[in-house]
């Protein structure tokens, strides 16, 4: 199923989402607009907007708060995105030039810093003190996981822990918190809202695994950015990791010059994980993460909504791009 077809029925919800965003979007000082629609324009999966809406319909909500607080989720991602894109100096995303590819660095941190300050009055309008808390407390976690992915940045020493510390701060978090936040506006018991943080962290964490499979099998069209991005960068990412771990000699040593130099045989090193089965080892892990995501919704009723959220486990781990 692919994610369009996945999400029609939340299509209705989607684009009461996306009139917020345009509207919350407006501002009088027009490149703020132009890079937002920019960024917002180019698509995208939504799939943390999503986590709010299903897990709050899944859970019998009824009314509109949870298309403010799911565009408030897609703010924040967006300003990540657009930091991102920034420190790691990357060109293109999603298919096309990135927002400083397009008009610079400083613009691009500063209408991230606008996304950021913008989701804080929403937060504010929402008048949920907990939903609030939750996504203020994951600002903070996200930035933590930026700052520990840039001290990882060409060091080939990252363990495996260290890694996935960085993925459960910088990606599997606002999952986590989009997810919730949509129990919280559903007025869900404690015990339902807790499941919910545990399926969206265990979906972000399969997403991201996912990701580092897709870095060294996809193409750049499918992908929406340059095959081996992250190796370019000197990132360590889990395929990487596991040459490291299980490898020869000479492949360790191959994927540690790579990791820090940023400018490895790329070849060379696909060579390495295929050999060692990285690709399979890392995606055998993103289906756990997945099969755990889908034990927590034991607790949630059953429903159309319920459904959907089961086979985003499964779309995670089965995607292409």
């Amino acid at each position: 199923m692919s994610l369009s077809e996945l999400m029609s029925p939340i299509s209705d919800d989607m684009k009461a989402v996306d009139a917020v965003i345009r509207a919350r979007l407006d501002s009088d000082v027009v490149l703020i607009r132009t890079i937002g629609e920019y960024i917002v324009g180019a698509g995208g999966k939504r799939m943390r907007p999503a986590m709010v809406l299903l897990v709050a319909n899944a859970l019998g909500y009824q009314g509109s708060t949870h298309h403010l607080l799911a565009a408030v989720v897609e703010f924040i991602h967006t300003a990540t995105l657009l930091h991102d894109d920034v420190v790691d100096e990357s060109d293109l995303r999603r298919g096309r030039s990135t927002a400083n590819a397009m008009f610079g660095n400083a613009a691009s941190v500063l209408v991230g810093d606008y996304l950021y300050s913008r989701s804080f009055e929403m937060m504010v309008e929402s008048d949920s003190m907990q939903a609030m808390s939750v996504l203020s407390a994951a600002t903070t976690v996200i930035a933590e996981g930026e700052v520990l992915q840039l001290l990882n940045v060409h060091d080939p020493e990252v363990s495996l822990d260290r890694y996935l510390q960085v993925v459960r701060y910088k990606t599997a978090k606002l999952f986590e918190a989009a997810a919730q936040v949509g129990a919280i506006v559903a007025g869900a018991s404690d015990a339902q809202q807790a499941a919910a943080a545990t399926y969206g962290r265990h979906i972000g964490t399969a997403f991201q695994l996912i990701d580092d499979v897709l870095d060294y099998t996809g193409d750049a069209v499918a992908l929406g950015k340059n095959v081996g991005d992250d190796l370019r960068e000197g990132k360590p990412t889990l395929p990487l990791i596991r040459v490291m771990e299980v490898g020869t000699q000479d492949q360790r040593q191959l994927v540690q010059d790579a990791i820090r130099q940023g400018e490895g045989d790329f070849i060379a090193v696909a060579q390495a994980i295929h050999d060692t089965d990285a690709l399979g080892f890392t995606r055998a892990a993103a289906v756990a993460e997945a099969e755990l995501a889908r034990q927590a919704l034991a607790g949630f009723p059953a429903s159309a909504h319920q459904e959907m959220l089961l086979s985003f486990c499964s779309f995670a781990v089965e995607r292409d791009r």
